[in-house]
């Protein structure tokens, strides 16, 4: 079949617009802002023009006539036609509005019908079930763009909307008639070079900080062998209310990105965001991706690190190779991007908003938002840190936010035996010791608060990796100690242990080594950078030459730099020669480190409330000493700035005092006096952002007892991300609320503690009235249990049939939420005798297999 069933304009709005009453017959526009799309239907209400049964009819013409072009087999037809007319017939019945349906789109307003009709399928196909599904959104793309023609209201309020749509049209229009175009044997030819150079270039990950004896041991390994899928949750207010009775599930972040043209993902610093743009583009290039993700089969990746072209702004298509500097750039057909671009075969991965000034950022989101308009129809990922832009950035144009959540405790074990299995490359008694520092580190990271809080990302968890190796098990405790100890095996201790001793004629002690590095780090800082060319790089090396003794001698400035680059492992060299570190977390403590020693206070300051600074200063305060730790975040509080900024600084003055080491108590006093009457969030994305504040923010809360349920629940947001012990401790005293909404709030913040203390003090008190238990991993499934099981029970992370056999309790439960593909037929649920209801998650493949008398809803 082809990717998409369309319908050209003039076959199909003559029948769509029979949907809706005539204009003289609905409200005055004028003075309706919005209006219930039930009410301007023609098949409700009181003698309605439609009936069910001309509807139907209706549904039959269109069926017929898409089925034409896509080779529906005719027995297939009807069964269509009624399932569509049942689905089209809902939206009388919905509380959507017109405003509402065009902000959705036609991809999401269609799923909303298909979810507000669980099961009308049953029946269909897999086949033909793609074509109703398919087809139902080419009708609601016409039906949103009748509304649009019929009301001046509504493209008035949402132009940039009301302008896709009229692309969509156009763009459905051509192809219906015409057909999507095959590239010429030119550009096909590129593409297949293109496609190889890409799963080449992009299919070597880094796991960050390992460390083996033979100076022959790679320090990269395959994408293939080494990709943890981590998790993501959507951070659009819309995107919830969708799914406010539980909450919307944690979903793997590759398939979470399913049935989504354009998505805008979070993520803190080394969460795995360049690694999953990586392998979308490895599994893309390769046409490897996924059955969720089958809508990006056939696209062409086209990777954009945001760093590559930072200063200079967002390139025009036909500058996107030279911009991030791809082999093959010059070798492209002349106009190639523009006409992938026009042809709606793009897969548009912009790595890294954060790495633009935040004062530019503005006008890149700008350049950013007219290609999308010019080029509609391509998939588009934005990647960034949290903090980076605020709410809905993108959303004007269509972009679902997406977070990733951190490491699970099964994510954080596959990561640690990946590490330890491609360390196993270097054989013999090494390999034994490995699989003991491996079992060790499993075993330990459970039982140790400072462990679990820092094992939440890939990168810190090749770290604890790496030291955990080096130091025999010893681990050191904090982030800042993390980085220290990173520093002394990667700068001092390296080469000796690896009998790596005549590698150069250079012989650099660790302090020559850091300060070097620093230096580069701090230049970057100061220039806003996240790379720098060979000839800066050397210009900054002969700089500070003579200011380091035991430099004198060593060789030329070329001889010092490529010392650096080639024995600390901090540092990596780009095809075009220009050098950036490994990672931007090491850049930023190193930057930090030399800010605190230059004195730099009133520049660190000066840009205090920039997203991309607040790494370096919550390091450079764990560097500070007390008098300067204390001019530091007396800045912070200074008065000066205004609205967000003010906040934003001042609640990173908060955050900073996880990272203190010494700090006179006035200045400690006046950060929590300061900051206590900004912890009452007032919106579900200041509840979230609170979050990264840390474990200082517990002290400043209002006792629970005190607050009502709404903002419980917001309390509950921020909590349930700070991995903490006194964090179990406040949400305790919410246990015993009678709200669903906080209820399930607490019960989705399981997977960010102890397993086992969390499922005593919290989950085991919760009221189970209507409340979805989530798991997510084994462990949880075996808590939960333990506890004699629950008869409402969500499913989010990879389990298999006999698993969940073995860990769900038979006889307690009657509903099952499938938010995680199972990938097999629902048989096996024939052994559970109390179910009556199985929920799967719109965005998961179809289950099949379900047994008789188990209602299916999406």
């Amino acid at each position: 079949m082809d990717p998409a069933v369309r319908l050209a304009s003039t076959i199909a709005d003559p029948l769509v617009c029979q949907l809706l009453l005539p204009v003289e017959a609905t409200p005055d526009r004028a003075q309706a802002e919005e209006e219930l799309l039930a009410r301007l239907v023609s098949f409700r209400g009181e003698n309605p023009p439609l009936s069910y049964e001309t509807l139907l009819s209706l549904a039959r013409e269109l069926v017929g006539l898409a089925a034409l072009a896509h080779r529906l087999p005719p027995e297939d037809e009807e069964p269509v036609a009624a399932v569509l007319s049942r689905t089209l017939w809902i939206i009388g019945e919905l509380d959507t509005t017109d405003v509402q349906a065009v902000r959705l789109g036609p991809q999401d307003f269609a799923r909303k019908l298909r979810s507000a009709v669980p099961g009308a399928d049953r029946g269909l196909n897999p086949d033909a079930a793609w074509f109703h599904d398919r087809l139902l959104v080419t009708v609601c793309l016409h039906l949103l763009h009748h509304l649009i023609r019929r009301s001046p209201v509504l493209a008035d309020r949402m132009p940039e909307r009301a302008h896709r749509i009229r692309q969509l049209i156009d763009l459905n229009d051509v192809e219906a008639v015409r057909g999507r175009p095959e590239p010429s044997a030119v550009d096909a030819e590129f593409e297949a070079r293109y496609a190889r150079s890409i799963a080449e270039q992009y299919n070597r990950v880094t796991i960050y900080g390992i460390d083996l004896p033979n100076p022959n041991t790679p320090d990269s390994w395959s994408l293939d062998a080494t990709y943890l899928s981590l998790s993501a949750e959507f951070d659009s207010p819309d995107r919830r209310a969708d799914h406010s009775d539980s909450g919307e599930p944690v979903l793997p972040a590759d398939r979470a990105l399913g049935g989504h043209e354009r998505v805008l993902l979070r993520g803190v610093a080394g969460s795995g965001k360049t690694t999953l743009v990586q392998w979308l583009a490895v599994s893309a290039a390769r046409d490897a991706l996924p059955p969720e993700l089958s809508s990006l089969r056939g696209r062409i990746p086209l990777v954009l690190p945001v760093r590559r072209f930072a200063r200079e702004g967002f390139p025009s298509p036909e500058d996107f190779l030279r911009a991030v500097r791809h082999p093959l750039a010059d070798e492209a057909p002349d106009g190639w991007v523009a006409r992938v671009l026009t042809e709606e075969r793009g897969l548009l991965l912009v790595d890294g908003i954060d790495e633009v000034p935040e004062s530019e950022r503005a006008a890149l989101r700008g350049q950013l938002r007219r290609l999308m308009r010019i080029y509609s129809g391509n998939f588009c990922l934005v990647t960034a840190r949290p903090s980076a832009v605020e709410p809905n950035w993108l959303a004007d144009e269509g972009f679902d936010e997406l977070a990733l959540a951190p490491m699970s405790r099964d994510q954080v074990a596959a990561f640690i035996t990946a590490w330890h299995t491609a360390a196993a490359d270097d054989e013999g008694k090494d390999h034994r010791r490995l699989a003991e520092y491996r079992d060790q580190l499993l075993s330990s990271i459970p039982l140790y608060r400072e462990l679990r809080g820092l094992a939440t990302n890939p990168l810190m968890c090749g770290l604890i990796c790496a030291l955990n190796r080096d130091r025999s098990g010893s681990l050191p405790q904090g982030r800042k100690e993390l980085y220290e100890a990173a520093m002394e095996m990667l700068l001092q201790r390296r080469d000796p242990e690896r009998r790596v001793l005549y590698a150069d004629a250079v012989k650099l002690r660790r302090g020559a080594r850091e300060r070097l590095l620093r230096k580069l780090a701090y230049r970057m800082l100061v220039d806003r950078r996240a790379e720098l060319t060979m000839d800066e790089a050397l210009e900054e090396i002969s700089r500070h030459l003579p200011a380091i003794p035991s430099t004198a001698g060593q060789g030329r400035p070329e001889d010092i730099f490529n010392h650096l680059l080639l024995r600390t492992g901090l540092l990596r060299e780009q095809s075009d020669r220009s050098i950036e570190f490994v990672h931007r977390t090491v850049q930023d403590y190193l930057a930090a480190k030399e800010a605190v020693e230059q004195g730099a206070f009133d520049m660190l300051l000066d840009h205090a409330h920039e997203a991309e600074w607040e790494e370096v200063i919550r390091m450079a305060v764990a560097h500070a000493r007390p008098a300067e730790c204390a001019r530091l975040l007396g800045g912070l509080l200074a008065p000066g700035r205004k609205g967000m900024q003010r906040n934003r600084r001042r609640l990173l003055a908060a955050a900073c005092l996880e990272h203190v080491t010494e700090l006179d108590p006035d200045t400690h006093a006046r950060i929590r006096r300061e900051t206590r009457h900004m912890v009452r969030p007032t919106t579900l994305e200041g509840a979230r952002s609170l979050g990264w504040v840390g474990p200082i923010v517990l002290e400043m809360l209002p006792e629970p007892s005190s607050v009502p349920d709404k903002e419980a629940h917001r309390l509950a947001v921020t909590v349930t991300r700070i991995n903490d012990d006194a964090a179990i401790h406040y949400l305790a005293q919410l246990r015993n609320r009678a709200s669903l909404e906080l209820r399930a709030e607490l019960a989705r913040g399981w997977r960010n503690f102890d397993t086992d203390r969390y499922a005593e003090e919290i989950i085991a008190h919760l009221d189970p009235e209507g409340l979805y238990y989530p798991v997510s991993d084994r462990f949880e499934l075996a808590a939960l249990r333990k506890l004699g099981g629950r008869a409402r029970v969500q499913i989010v992370g990879p389990f298999t049939p006999d698993e969940l056999l073995e860990g769900l309790v038979h006889d307690q439960l009657t509903h099952l939420w499938l938010a995680y593909d199972l990938g097999v037929p629902m048989g096996w649920l024939a052994a559970f005798p109390q179910l009556t209801t199985l929920r799967v998650n719109p965005r998961l493949p179809r289950v099949t297999g379900v047994p008789d008398g188990v209602r299916i809803l999406a």
